[in-house]
């Protein structure tokens, strides 16, 4: 059974556990040390320029730290929480900047998941916590994941068993104008989809969804991001034969810039053996999955970059969050007229 009490102390310390969520696991960190918090950065190597998700207990925990807890916000938390929704709301003035990136917004959810909720209730702190993987990488679903992305780090893992959700939460924006009428943005998908937030909003309030102008205040927002340790190609003709993709990509991968918004592009000088990656055509139990799949086949020794068809039943509301990861964890993506 995982210590709380050592993580407790752990995090009073200004040190870093990782935590199971049932989105991933997070590197966490209490948000009243900002060693701690540093320590999220430089030992993910992400840029500061990406804010950090706030993890909560309770909604009296989420209130103190915003400045607009709103009814419709008050009614998501209630609708959502605990579980894979993060509220992007104005920040209250004590959020450490350094969790926000400098924005005037903070991303708070509620996990559920009973072990990150009792530490949060021991700590009696928030926690901030981005998943557990180094800056692109592809996300953890297992203790094991954490381990093996970082060998030589001893930070204290918590290990909760694999992740039921498998991709990391919903982000939604929301900005109360006159009237009490709202301005929603999602900023990520995630499982929890803009279908069902507008079901459970309607007819309670006055809202309306806008495409965001600007995602900073979402992490996750670079073009690459959730890579695996060796190239993925998203095939957007599913009738091109295993032979043709393995040609193209060696002519197309070749072409491209080493990096890209600080994420190395994994480019192997000999390409002769590639590997499909198939998921369940039910979006939750691919979802489950991705990350762990993505995970496997990068350590295949047979495999020296990863493929995936694309078909017609992907273009659904379910399939968004998963085909958004895929999207920003691929290398090379081979159009319809490839």
């Amino acid at each position: 059974m995982p210590n709380l009490e050592t993580a407790v102390q752990h995090l009073k310390s200004d040190q870093l556990v990782a935590i199971p969520t049932e989105t991933v696991y997070g590197l966490a960190a209490a948000i009243n040390s900002e060693a701690g918090i540093q320590k999220i950065f430089s030992t993910k190597k992400r840029p500061f320029f990406d804010p950090l998700i706030v993890h909560v207990s309770s909604k009296a925990m989420a209130k103190k730290l915003t400045s607009d807890w709103s009814p419709l916000t008050d009614f998501l938390a209630e609708h959502f929480w605990p579980g894979p929704l993060t509220l992007v709301l104005p920040k209250a003035t004590d959020v450490n900047p350094l969790i926000t990136s400098g924005l005037q917004t903070v991303g708070i959810r509620m996990p559920k998941h009973s072990l990150a909720l009792s530490l949060i209730d021991l700590l009696g702190v928030p926690l901030a916590a981005p998943s557990a993987n180094r800056f692109g990488r592809t996300s953890p679903t297992t203790a094991e994941h954490v381990k093996n992305e970082f060998p030589d780090d001893h930070f204290l893992i918590l290990d909760g068993g694999a992740c039921e959700v498998g991709l990391e939460s919903t982000v939604i924006s929301i900005h109360r104008n006159d009237q009490d009428f709202y301005s929603l943005s999602i900023l990520r998908a995630g499982q929890v989809t803009q279908s069902e937030i507008k079901e459970s909003l309607t007819p309670k309030f006055e809202f309306e969804f806008v495409e965001a102008r600007d995602k900073r205040s979402a992490p996750g927002q670079m073009k690459h991001h959730y890579m695996p340790e060796i190239p993925l190609i998203l095939v957007r003709n599913p009738n091109l034969s295993e032979n043709e993709i393995l040609e193209q990509t060696k002519t197309r991968l070749q072409k491209l810039p080493d990096e890209i918004e600080s994420v190395q592009i994994r480019k192997p000088s000999h390409l002769n053996q590639i590997k499909e990656m198939l998921l369940p055509q039910d979006a939750a139990l691919a979802s489950r999955t991705l990350y762990s799949e993505l995970r496997n086949l990068a350590t295949d020794q047979k495999a020296q970059a990863i493929y995936f068809r694309l078909h017609k039943y992907h273009d659904s509301e379910d399939w968004k969050a998963a085909i958004d990861r895929l999207t920003k964890a691929a290398s090379l993506i081979l159009d319809e007229n490839s």
